[in-house]
Formats: structure tokens, C-alpha cells, sequence
């Protein structure tokens, strides 16, 4: 099975701009590797007190996290789409924080969406069948 080895374009952030993205990076390198209970716990904690983001807020996000990683640039979807969803939160938004599944070839991957859309992903909506999902506080109220 061949697998994509491109990766996302990465634009060049200013050095003060850097800092907020590779900390949420950093924080989202341990995290990506604990038990999903585990990770549903801190980020259910992190969100909390959180409007939700709106779409080019976590397109924001997600292209800074991508521009201070090489690894969230590649294959790292579940290290990119943590460190979005806090890099979101460092700013007082939070988007809907998702993982799954596709079966038919197996693959497994995580991604954000806001505003009812996914957010910089190149499938559309539905080609994985979500497993888990933290959604903005507002939103997990009405559920």
C-alpha cells in the first residue's frame, strides 16, 4: 500500500508569531501518544469556557501549527489536529475536535471541523466515520 508523502505547503510565521504554535506543538507530542480516555479528559478540560471557532480561525490555527512542524505537516494528523484545537483554545475559541475511521482501505485519522465544515482536509465530509469528537462547550449542550 503506497501512502502520500507530500506535504502540506508550510508558509514562513514572523518569529514572535511562533511561540503560541509550537507550544501548543509541544503540549500535543505526549498527548497524542496517551489513551484515548486519557486524551478525552484533558481536552474535555480544555475546552471548557470556550466559544466555539469558526472556521477561519481554526484554518488559522491549523496553518500556523503546520508552519513550526514538520511532523504535523506530514503524517502526524492526530499531533496536528490537538495542537490546533488548543492552539484555537489559546485564543478563547474552540473547535469541534474529531478522530475516526474509514474501513475500506483501513485508515485511521483526526481532524477539527468548525462551523459544520472540515477544516483544511482534503476529504470530504462523512469519508471517515467519526469514533470520537469533542465539541465547543455551547454545542456539547445541545446534544
Amino acid at each position: 500500500m503506497s501512502m502520500p508523502v507530500a506535504l502540506t505547503e508550510r508558509r514562513r510565521l514572523p518569529v514572535h508569531r511562533r511561540i503560541l504554535p509550537l507550544l501548543a506543538v509541544g503540549v500535543a507530542r505526549p498527548l497524542a501518544k496517551a489513551r484515548p480516555a486519557r486524551l478525552r479528559t484533558v481536552l474535555e478540560f480544555a475546552r471548557r469556557g470556550a466559544a466555539p471557532a469558526t472556521a477561519a480561525q481554526a484554518l488559522r490555527a491549523r496553518e500556523e501549527v503546520v508552519s513550526v512542524s514538520l511532523r504535523c505537516a506530514g503524517q502526524g494528523c492526530l499531533q496536528r489536529s490537538i495542537a490546533t484545537a488548543l492552539l484555537c483554545r489559546m485564543r478563547g475559541a474552540w473547535p469541534t475536535w474529531c478522530t475516526g475511521v474509514r474501513t475500506h482501505p483501513f485508515a485511521a485519522h483526526a481532524w477539527v471541523e468548525a462551523e459544520g465544515q472540515l477544516v483544511g482536509e482534503g476529504h470530504p465530509k462523512g469519508h471517515f466515520k467519526t469514533l470520537m469528537s469533542i465539541p465547543p462547550p455551547a454545542e456539547d449542550r445541545n446534544r
